[in-house]
């Protein structure tokens, strides 16, 4: 059973890392003609669209107002919190730096993972997970190469980033077992959401939309952005975040081809030896996995 669940696990998380990508390459787009402020409050409106969408085909609307009463709601308003905090930096990060390098550092919320899991979660990390996640970061740092001249202070965005949505991923596990995804995602959004408005509207503003492509885009960032967060979430609730942590890093692969593609940036001669310790990074923890009764 712990086989299948880290298996599924695993795959649902992968969807999320793809979606999630797919959203930074929409906002990194935008970003010349549009401020930080005012994609992230978008990208939070649009982005509990799925969490009711979810609600509905899981029969969850009801007409009872306690089923939408959670009894952590602190904790749920304090996730959105976070994802904003993560959300200003990461698409500030995407503003400055090349879409590789920031991707490849957003990873390390992996590390962050593992690491807030002991003190939030008191889950004890042996040391195969250690070892594993060592391997990942490794990997994340040969491609990187944080000592070349390319790497500045707007660089490390990211990992402000990565450790706030690490914080808002590992707190997923305190909220009680029935409470679905979608709610707990409704709750953490519409925080993030409201943040978001009154941030923007007492400081940049909200600016004319330019085009109808724009608005296409922002609205596919909402929608790709906020089903990458639900899987992110139900994959969290299906395992052990240390333990699915080394699999975050294989969503380097698909952020330098997409940023390939898109931007026109080489990845290859960056990818390699990266790549092959962050591959064995998830191999490890399948092995080791496989090798428990």
């Amino acid at each position: 059973m712990l086989k299948s669940n880290l298996a599924r696990a695993a795959g649902v998380l992968l969807i999320g890392i793809i979606c999630l990508d797919i959203m930074s390459l929409t906002i990194k787009f935008l970003l010349p003609r549009y401020s930080v402020l005012e994609l992230s409050a978008y990208r939070n409106v649009i982005g509990v669209i799925p969490a009711l969408l979810m609600m509905w085909w899981m029969g969850e609307f009801k007409m009872d107002p306690k089923h939408f009463w959670l009894r952590q709601w602190k904790l749920a308003l304090g996730r959105g919190l976070m994802v904003t905090v993560a959300q200003v930096c990461w698409y500030a990060s995407l503003a400055t730096s090349a879409f590789a390098l920031v991707a490849a550092l957003g990873y390390t919320m992996s590390m962050f993972v593992v690491l807030l899991s002991i003190p939030i979660l008191g889950e004890r990390v042996g040391i195969w997970r250690s070892i594993a996640v060592v391997l990942g970061f490794g990997g994340a740092l040969w491609i990187v190469q944080p000592t070349a001249v390319s790497f500045t202070l707007w660089s490390l965005l990211p990992l402000v980033a990565a450790a706030f949505y690490a914080l808002s991923i590992v707190t997923v596990r305190l909220f009680d077992r029935e409470v679905s995804s979608s709610l707990l995602y409704l709750y953490s959004g519409l925080a993030a959401a409201v943040a978001n408005f009154i941030v923007v509207l007492f400081t940049t503003g909200f600016g004319p939309i330019a085009t109808s492509q724009d608005m296409m885009l922002i609205i596919a960032s909402g929608l790709i952005g906020g089903c990458g967060v639900i899987c992110l979430l139900v994959s969290a609730r299906m395992a052990e975040p240390s333990l699915l942590a080394p699999f975050n890093y294989f969503g380097l692969i698909s952020a330098f081809i997409l940023g390939w593609i898109v931007f026109g940036e080489a990845p290859l001669d960056r990818l390699f030896p990266g790549v092959l310790l962050i591959v064995a990074g998830g191999a490890l923890v399948l092995w080791r996995e496989s090798r428990k009764p």
